[in-house]
């Protein structure tokens, strides 16, 4: 903490306005410090008993089944990381249908959304017994109710599920266009669901990935009683857009990672190194400028390049807490 508010360091840095509509002007929200954190009677920690974070996939989440597995595995080992000494396990994909979940065409980008309200109940009904949290993860973009354009995320903390797709991170999101194939505002007959057939998944580049990793650490992070930051530059400052959320650090600021440590109990620099592991494991891949787009296990490297400059934050906090 002290090493934050030091003049000299470039460590944590102030959140910057850069627009009205940036999140902190449009959704006022009390500021939560660390004793609020600690005594919310509607917190949940993990337990003995509760101590899984499940990971369900929705739908296709890469272009072949090779890469959907090798995308799963990198999102688990950063989930690992990031909320070091807790389990992380996924479980078999679902398809869209299978969640019985409304779903329309977005009148602004002509682009499928599904419900997240109907995927979040399909989720409470699959949490396992011994699950902290439930989270499920998809690449067609969601709306939360008619009203609504799209949300990135939506999470309940008393259920401790949530929902995250990562459809407006990849690069030709806005050139998929389904205008006219979907008659009705809403779809619930499971007949319909034909539309995802062959639905288009974005290739798995790192930036696609680092930008997965950051919004699934900070919904999940909201499963752990994290309110929208508004101390520092801070993983869990709130976005109304994609420009936006880019701008948010990887990193937690001290005062959030002061909470998510009483949460779960690590230590932080085994827990930083974690983190710098998962980025240089030559065995989970390694890093690469060009696409993922392989068939083959063998060849797929895990695209990290756009984690650099947080690998070098990484290396920084390690060292001055080994001083």
């Amino acid at each position: 903490m002290s090493e934050a508010f030091q003049p000299s360091s470039n460590l944590f840095g102030p959140i910057i306005v850069h627009s009205q509509s940036d999140w902190i002007n449009s959704h006022p929200e009390v500021p939560q410090d660390f004793e609020q954190f600690f005594t919310d009677s509607h917190r949940k920690a993990p337990g003995p008993e509760k101590h899984i974070i499940y990971i369900q996939s929705i739908g296709s989440l890469g272009n072949n089944k090779v890469i959907s597995e090798e995308y799963i595995k990198w999102l688990k080992g950063y989930c690992e990381a990031f909320f070091y000494g807790l389990t992380v396990k996924f479980l078999e994909p679902v398809s869209i249908s299978e969640t019985k979940c409304s779903f329309r065409v977005n009148e602004h980008t002509q682009n499928l959304q599904i419900h997240a309200g109907h995927i979040l109940a399909f989720l409470k009904k699959k949490k396992p017994e011994d699950a902290f949290c439930i989270v499920g993860i998809t690449m067609i973009d969601l709306y939360p109710r008619d009203s609504w354009n799209f949300v990135f995320g939506q999470a309940s903390l008393t259920d401790g599920v949530g929902i995250f797709s990562f459809a407006r991170y990849g690069k030709d999101f806005y050139s998929s266009r389904y205008e006219g194939k979907v008659k009705k505002h809403q779809q619930t007959s499971s007949s319909d669901y034909s539309i995802f057939d062959n639905y288009y998944s974005p290739e798995i580049t790192s930036i696609l990935l680092w930008r997965s990793c950051k919004t699934l650490s900070h919904e999940i992070g909201h499963i752990f009683g994290l309110r929208h930051c508004q101390w520092l530059a801070c993983l869990m400052q709130g976005s109304n857009h994609l420009e936006e959320s880019d701008r948010r650090p990887l990193n937690l600021c001290p005062i959030c990672l002061r909470k998510l440590q009483c949460a779960i109990g690590f230590n932080i620099i085994d827990r930083y190194k974690a983190l710098l592991r998962w980025i240089d494991d030559e065995s989970n891949g390694s890093s690469g400028a060009a696409p993922v787009n392989s068939s083959d296990p063998a060849n797929l490297k895990k695209p990290v390049e756009a984690f650099k400059d947080w690998r070098e934050w990484l290396i920084k906090c390690i060292a001055i807490l080994e001083k």
